[in-house]
């Protein structure tokens, strides 16, 4: 390992050739994660140069985990009644804080906490009445800071739903009651325009925000089945659309016109679940076949598969890290490790 640390110590500005990402080490052994979504765990520098990875345990604790000094840092047992879903982090540029959410799909419960002091902001309880709470995101809106929440129950006709950080109800998404898997926002800077992204049974749609208007359907035909994450990449001057399905496609959108430019079949009779973008050529995705598949955008082919898991693969993320340079982690479901997968051919 010291070899490893000063090979790369003399080559830090080497950036990982993704077809040689390769599995390091289990660097959680006892995360959790019970329900098929994305972000099981979030990743993050904070804003004081802390690597954390927050996970949760099979006893609901959030426990945040520095990534560099292979510590705990805390380990808030019982934050939720039942089971902690996933997470989402957001830097406040308004308040210089990082804030994280902690979502429990099954209570219907968000708490945000101050990733600085571990304060719990706001408790956000019984946030749809006869849905699940399936995804949640943040959004900085201007100058106010927000989180957008969605929920899963195909028969409730309840909206996607809009909060600021004190638990008030700033608005409902118009025609948004659909079957939800998975949501987020996006800000296109070149028409200034806030779109929040909703990943649906059978659809992906994209509602302009100010105008509180569905802006896009993304629907392939006969396709009813769920799509479970979904990213925005910048490619050849067009804002791509890409998401995973349950029928085991990947799917390539044009974002501002609505037309399906590529689908790739990733695995046959098989789910897909989270995306990571890696650049803007390839990004991975986590498969119920217990691989991550990595696919090339130029030829929109996958171009390798790396084994480790043992149950489907939920949730990927890409990091910088201070040894390894771009690393990847990633979380399956049930009592799981996290793993840390790192280009071993920069140590050669």
């Amino acid at each position: 390992m010291i070899k490893i640390i000063k090979k790369m110590e003399k080559d830090k500005k080497k950036l990982s050739d993704p077809k040689n990402i390769q599995f390091l080490d289990d660097i959680i052994k006892n995360s959790y994660c019970d329900w098929y979504l994305d972000n099981t765990f979030a990743v993050f520098k904070s804003y004081n140069d802390i690597l954390y990875i927050i996970y949760t345990n099979n006893q609901n604790s959030i426990i945040a985990y520095n990534l560099i000094k292979k510590k705990i840092v805390i380990e808030i047992k019982r934050a939720h009644k039942e089971i902690i879903t996933n997470y989402r982090h957001n830097f406040d540029r308004i308040n210089e804080r990082d804030l994280i959410i902690s979502i429990s799909s099954f209570d219907n419960n968000i708490k945000l906490w101050n990733v600085d002091n571990w304060e719990c902001l706001y408790n956000f309880q019984k946030i749809y009445v006869a849905a699940y709470l399936y995804s949640a995101c943040f959004m900085t809106y201007k100058i106010y800071n927000y989180i957008i929440t969605s929920k899963n129950n195909p028969s409730s006709k309840e909206n996607i739903k809009v909060f600021d950080f004190k638990g008030n109800k700033i608005k409902e998404i118009n025609n948004s009651f659909y079957n939800t898997y998975f949501i987020d926002t996006y800000y296109d800077n070149l028409l200034d325009i806030h779109f929040i992204i909703q990943g649906n049974t059978g659809n992906v749609i994209s509602y302009d925000y100010f105008n509180n208007k569905i802006y896009n359907i993304y629907k392939d035909d006969y396709n009813i089945k769920d799509h479970c994450s979904v990213i925005i990449n910048k490619r050849d001057n067009i804002v791509q659309l890409i998401e995973s399905c349950d029928d085991g496609n990947i799917r390539i959108w044009n974002f501002h016109s609505g037309q399906l430019l590529h689908r790739v079949k990733i695995v046959n009779y098989r789910s897909l679940y989270g995306i990571c973008l890696w650049n803007s050529e390839y990004i991975f995705v986590g498969c119920e076949d217990e691989t991550i598949k990595l696919i090339e955008l130029k030829e929109v082919k996958v171009v390798n598969s790396l084994k480790g898991h043992n149950r489907n693969v939920l949730t990927i993320k890409k990091i910088s890290h201070p040894i390894y340079g771009e690393c990847l982690i990633s979380q399956n479901v049930k009592n799981s490790e996290i793993k840390l997968w790192i280009d071993k051919q920069q140590f050669k």
